[in-house]
């Protein structure tokens, strides 16, 4: 049965990044596929480039997995007031239980540094509690 995914926010300066996990792939006592989708709004009054990300994965077992490229899947998405960007990926796990945090790169108009601006914390848990979305379909 799928159910409503639920979406964890939160808002650095007027940009505001909504995401939520999805499990794709089971293969129990072996490998976990998750997905998450990631919605970063400009709420600003100026025009903005998202142009990379830091974040990381670390599972129950203590390993950590990261991500501190440019852009997203080649793109440097620009942003006008009221636009929003949409982003899904997916990250193969050995463990069914484990935490995402980070942040995305952003360069405001005018602006010669990017600063980095919160990506939710979600937890990424398979088992007897496991919710299933369709929110990568």
């Amino acid at each position: 049965m799928l159910e409503e995914a639920e979406y964890q926010v939160s808002q650095t300066d007027g940009i505001v990044v909504s995401a939520c996990p999805v499990l794709v792939d089971e293969k129990p006592g072996s490998r976990f596929m998750w997905g998450y989708y990631l919605c970063i709004e400009n709420n600003t009054g100026h025009r903005i480039r998202l142009v990379g990300k830091d974040w990381r994965i670390t599972d129950d077992q203590g390993n950590s997995y990261c991500d501190n490229s440019a852009g997203f899947k080649g793109e440097l998405p620009e942003l006008e007031p009221g636009e929003y960007f949409e982003f899904t990926s997916e990250a193969p796990l050995n463990s069914p239980h484990a935490v995402f945090y980070g942040s995305c790169k952003v360069l405001a108009e005018g602006q010669s540094k990017a600063r980095d601006v919160k990506i939710p914390t979600f937890s990424l848990s398979a088992g007897k509690e496991r919710r299933e979305t369709s929110v990568l379909n």
